[in-house]
């Protein structure tokens, strides 16, 4: 089942400047602050900014119960893989096709 996008990850050239416009504009401080990701939480929202995700550019993540299953049905109807399922950590798993007009489609499963 398709739970929406709750997950949109900008790539961010200077993340401290990322983290002080998302922080003004989001009226929260970051919940995870590290190097190589910034994130913040506005209700079920998460804003992530990536200092190192120039090259796959912005990803809005749908929230899926069962990757595996939603991958496949975006493989059947014509997408390529970008990104294979993938362990981020505490058993929260990611993937990314390219669609025909070459987006970027996130899926992503929490434990």
């Amino acid at each position: 089942m398709n739970q929406g996008i709750r997950t949109v990850i900008y790539p961010v050239k200077d993340i401290g400047r990322g983290k002080a416009l998302f922080s003004n504009l989001l009226g929260v401080a970051p919940y995870a602050d590290m190097a190589y990701y910034v994130g913040f939480r506005v209700r079920d929202q998460e804003i992530g900014l990536d200092p190192n995700g120039h090259k796959a550019g912005m990803t809005a993540y749908y929230h899926v119960d069962d990757i595996k299953k939603s991958l496949q049905l975006l493989l059947d109807a014509g997408a390529q893989v970008e990104q294979q399922v993938k362990d981020v950590g505490g058993g929260k798993l990611i993937a990314s096709v390219k669609d025909a007009d070459g987006n970027i489609v996130g899926l992503i499963q929490s434990p």
